[in-house]
């Protein structure tokens, strides 16, 4: 009988830039030729059917125009495809064309591209580099700076994942000319959400330079994208593996992620995320952490991007409260949720402690008044 002590400290360094500009297809491709993976010169492009046409197979082209070895594998577009049969299908495919250890994964897309991507480059040949392009406002101020990936099953959203950080994230501001009105809301609710957590300048920002943004103009729209990832980083930096701070960043997901999956993904994220901003600013306020005013501009400016404030009429208020009990949260089966102070801050309940148990009968209360 005996004891081996296999020693594994690590030092490991996952620092990474952002790159915030316009049409950067191009210094992507300058930034591989200066060794950003090395000598790796082997990519598997991983994207959806709507990018694919748009933006991904123009990046593909460049890089075999390059000189490197590239295929490219889409999948059906939308949240739907965010599962472990699609992760599956990407990495088998991945074999089959005679990929291993040698590779990295450019992910061109939204959220869902990036979130798949990055798990796939996690466990394939137990971990390849990855690089994400992000080309949705949405992945700007959600998937650029964090690390996180997954993705959703039949139960719940973002359970099945890991902790994995790019060599580097590319938000091509360009790329958000191409996106729906809709898309471009779904995004600011992102962004809306970092202002309420952590801005009061920025919700201001937002509040006078909407119509603006909705326009694609470069000032603001660089603007938003750089407040979200300062916001972001702000938080990561100190809980990467969300042990306590990084729960802040929760903030609306609660309902807002049952609701997506109980909606069966009819509303988009962000929409989902709006309508679970208002029940926590309204939770909140029920608190005394926000006053009657702060309430009306968070709900406000929600309203003014567009987004919906209520919970549609074909949404099963009761499997609504159930789904709450998958969020990441909750803790020995109580709901926890994150609760803004004001405008721009959080409430820290205990030291390091950013989430507050609140009784199922509280979180019924406040999704049947909506």
């Amino acid at each position: 009988m005996g004891t081996f002590h296999v020693e594994l400290i690590k030092t490991v360094d996952d620092s990474y830039d952002i790159e915030v500009g316009y049409e950067l297809a191009g210094q992507l491709i300058a930034d591989l030729k200066n060794g950003l993976v090395g000598k790796i010169n082997k990519f598997a492009v991983v994207t959806d059917s709507t990018v694919e046409k748009l933006y991904a197979k123009a990046i593909f082209d460049q890089l075999i125009g390059a000189g490197y070895q590239a295929e490219l594998f889409a999948f059906e577009a939308g949240e739907k495809q965010k599962t472990r049969q699609t992760k599956e299908r990407i990495e088998d495919a991945m074999l089959e064309k005679g990929f291993r250890r040698d590779c990295c994964i450019l992910a061109v897309g939204g959220g869902v591209v990036t979130d798949l991507a990055g798990f796939v480059a996690g466990t394939f040949g137990r971990g390849v580099p990855f690089i994400n392009y992000a080309t949705t406002l949405l992945a700007a101020a959600d998937a650029s700076v964090g690390g996180k990936t997954a993705v959703d099953t039949p139960l719940a959203t973002n359970l099945i994942g890991l902790f994995n950080q790019p060599r580097k994230v590319y938000l091509d501001i360009a790329t958000w000319k191409t996106l729906p009105r809709r898309q471009i809301a779904s995004g600011l609710a992102e962004t809306i959400k970092h202002a309420c957590l952590a801005s009061a300048e920025l919700f201001a920002y937002l509040d006078a330079h909407l119509d603006e943004i909705f326009c694609i103009e470069e000032e603001p729209c660089q603007y938003i994208a750089n407040q979200n990832c300062r916001i972001k980083y702000e938080v990561v930096m100190k809980d990467e593996r969300e042990s306590g701070l990084r729960e802040i960043l929760n903030l609306g997901h609660t309902v807002g992620r049952a609701i997506e999956t109980v909606s069966d993904y009819r509303l988009l994220h962000g929409e989902a995320l709006s309508i679970g901003l208002t029940a926590e600013v309204n939770l909140a306020y029920r608190l005394g952490y926000v006053s009657k005013p702060q309430r009306k501009q968070v709900i406000a400016l929600l309203e003014k991007a567009g987004l919906p404030t209520e919970i549609p009429d074909y949404i099963d208020r009761e499997a609504l409260v159930k789904k709450l009990y998958t969020d990441k949260k909750v803790k020995n089966g109580q709901l926890r949720f994150v609760i803004q102070k004001g405008i721009g801050s959080v409430v820290e309940f205990a030291d390091g402690v950013y989430a507050t148990p609140i009784e199922e009968a509280v979180a019924r209360e406040i999704i049947l008044a909506m």
